[in-house]
């Protein structure tokens, strides 16, 4: 079966919005969109993505209001909202869509997937359709966010190549069955799969209320037991010689919990880390 990248896509919508728009978002439901749902203008901006050499295209369509919010509070909400799309709208939802797939494609690629790697994107062409042209698209999804509380929807449309790697993005999604040579005996439960086994029914729709609840994951360089005496007299310049070794695992915190370890790895420029264990310490 083909790793899953519905959670990457969400989690990167609401950090590129919080993050350019300095607004509260959450994804609150994402479902397939149906003909009649939305009659107004949308501005569609196409993806184009490179998934492990294949070439892959998607579809972000932004209906008006949304589109207006979005250029509204990029600009930090000083001006009117419009109420259709002009260049100047349409310029800040292809520089959202932009981040979007950009950290898509660096998040999928920190994965380190065997079936899905080395993923590349380039902005497409834009240009502003009716949304029942959108509508009509072949795997087009309805993604219902919550910003600053506020309903916003916004429509994206995979191929046929991406699909795949989109079975969770709804509840209702069809799962590709496996080939028969699949060996499904030795298959790990699936998250939802195994809540279920542990818990009632009840239990687990609760547990989803906690989904969204956000936490600080942070990783630790290393530590170092230090005298007043000598913190008081560091200045500038000062060099402090960490007990952590250079080949050592770093340790990944939620919270300032200790919840796995990994290596430090550079991402597209940035910092990132790889995890390599979840759980309890191993002990080698």
């Amino acid at each position: 079966m083909a790793s899953d990248l519905s959670s990457i896509v969400k989690s990167e919508i609401v950090n590129t919005l919080e993050n350019l728009l300095s607004a509260t978002v959450i994804v609150k439901d994402v479902k397939k969109a149906t003909s009649g749902s939305d009659e107004g203008k949308c501005l569609k901006i196409e993806s184009d993505f490179e998934l492990s050499g294949t070439a892959s295209k998607w579809n972000f369509s932004i209906p008006t209001k949304t589109a207006a919010k979005f250029e509204y509070l990029m600009l930090g909400g000083v001006t009117d909202l419009k109420d259709s799309i002009d260049d100047e709208i349409a310029d800040a939802v292809k520089e959202i869509i932009s981040t979007i797939s950009g950290s898509v494609t660096t998040s999928i690629n920190a994965q380190g997937f065997d079936d899905v790697n080395g993923v590349k994107f380039s902005l497409g062409e834009s240009n502003v359709v009716e949304c029942s042209e959108v509508l009509s698209l072949d795997n087009t999804f309805m993604f219902e966010i919550s910003l600053n509380d506020e309903a916003l929807f916004l429509y994206i449309s995979f191929d046929d190549i991406s699909m795949p790697y989109m079975v969770q993005l709804t509840d209702d999604a069809v799962v590709p069955e496996e080939t028969p040579d699949a060996k499904t005996a030795d298959a790990a439960p699936s998250n939802n799969s195994l809540l279920s086994t542990i818990l009632s029914e009840e239990s687990v729709d609760n547990l989803r209320l906690l989904m969204d609840i956000k936490l600080r994951l942070s990783v630790r360089l290393g530590t170092k037991v230090c005298l007043l005496r000598d913190v008081i007299s560091w200045d500038i310049g000062e060099i402090i010689e960490l007990t952590q070794m250079t080949n050592e695992p770093l340790d990944i915190l939620v919270n300032n919990v200790v919840i796995g370890q990994g290596e430090a790895i550079i991402v597209d420029g940035k910092f990132g880390v790889k995890i390599k264990h979840i759980g309890e310490p191993r002990l080698n």
